[in-house]
């Protein structure tokens, strides 16, 4: 699904320049559930916005379903964007003033499909992530934090993307309301098989996951599953 080698992404401002990310090397499966973890500075945002294809790496390959995306256009970019990657933000990015069930289908405007089609794929994804129907046709500022995350996250569902690109979606919510959030990454992961990749900073939003892959100054620290950090450590606290 997702092929990073020797990603090299170099920031120039006049004659300064800044390595954000140095030569990082890794692959996801398809059907695999990925954080990737990192502090504020580590790189994890640049890495982001390569794997979203809204940004290009300075060298280095990407592939994305076995095409090679990192020399693309910023026309052909945004064509992989809108049919490949369903995207979840910290901040929703729904439109206020339109219902649940238009904002779910709203992608599928832009992708010219007929109302009826539009309609039928907005509430299969509303259905696939736990979305109750009676609040359909409610505006995203009668709904809760965590209601409204779930919106997003149908929207990003709705294209059928291949990949589902999550950047800090609990960064605005509780705990509690967060982890409901969470469990319906989870689900979708075990349930539909989807391939999920989650930035995060945060550990335990991280081990919801069942990898993680660390980034720490540019350049990755650490790669493991949930299951062998957890043995591990509770090994260590023995």
């Amino acid at each position: 699904m997702i092929e990073c080698k020797d990603i090299v992404k170099t920031y120039k401002n006049g004659e300064m320049e800044t390595v954000a990310l140095k030569g990082v090397t890794f692959t996801i499966k398809n059907g695999e559930f990925v954080a990737i973890m990192g502090p504020s500075g580590s790189g994890k945002s640049t890495l982001m916005h390569i794997i979203g294809c809204l940004d290009a790496p300075s060298s280095g390959t990407y592939r994305l379903d076995g095409h090679d995306v990192s020399k693309l256009s910023d026309d052909e970019l945004a064509d992989i964007r809108n049919r490949k990657i369903g995207f979840v933000f910290q901040t929703f990015n729904l439109l206020p003033r339109a219902t649940v069930l238009r904002n779910v289908s709203l992608p599928l405007v832009y992708a010219g499909m007929g109302s009826e089609k539009r309609e039928k794929a907005a509430a299969a994804a509303l259905s696939a992530a736990a979305f109750p129907e009676k609040f359909w046709q409610h505006l995203p500022n009668q709904l809760s934090g965590g209601m409204t995350q779930r919106v997003a996250i149908a929207r990003a569902l709705v294209n059928d993307p291949s990949l589902i690109l999550a950047d800090e979606p609990t960064g605005n919510l509780d705990t509690q309301t967060g982890e409901m959030v969470l469990d319906t990454f989870q689900r979708l992961h075990t349930e539909q098989k989807r391939t999920i990749v989650l930035i995060t900073h945060e550990v335990y939003v991280a081990e919801h996951a069942e990898r993680i892959i660390q980034i720490k100054d540019g350049g990755i620290v650490g790669d493991d599953t949930v299951k062998h950090r957890r043995m591990a450590n509770h090994h260590n606290f023995k």
